[in-house]
């Protein structure tokens, strides 16, 4: 039996070798996204946490008790009627680290001073 050969292929067993540096480049391309996820998420300070501001000092805001079917609206006119309802809302909101203006009964606010009644 005789063999034909080809002039002009290849031997199709090529191998890819790579060098111990090569090795290192590409294990620090693959990790490049983990790096610099991580790296963003400690930048970030933990943006998800609860704030560090310091809270309100004592004597500057008196407290009230929700009652049933209450809303910040009606709570707003109520404690500061001369103000703008919205300025009182945001100012509650605000002091309280309100996530949305779902009140539920027995729920504690402070409401700051300046808004009080009488002060």
């Amino acid at each position: 039996m005789t063999t034909i050969e080809i002039a002009g292929t290849a031997p199709s067993t090529t191998r890819l070798r790579i060098t111990p540096r090569g090795r290192r480049v590409l294990a620090g391309i693959a990790a490049l996204p983990a790096v610099a996820a991580l790296g963003f998420g400690i930048l970030s300070g933990g943006g998800a946490l609860a704030t560090m501001d310091a809270p309100a000092p004592p004597g500057t805001f008196e407290t009230v008790t929700v009652s049933a079917g209450e809303s910040l609206w009606g709570i707003a006119e109520e404690v500061a009627p001369q103000a703008d309802p919205r300025d009182v809302i945001d100012a509650i909101v605000r002091l309280n680290a309100l996530e949305s203006s779902n009140l539920a009964a027995g729920q504690r606010l402070s409401i700051p001073l300046e808004y009080v009644a009488g002060h």
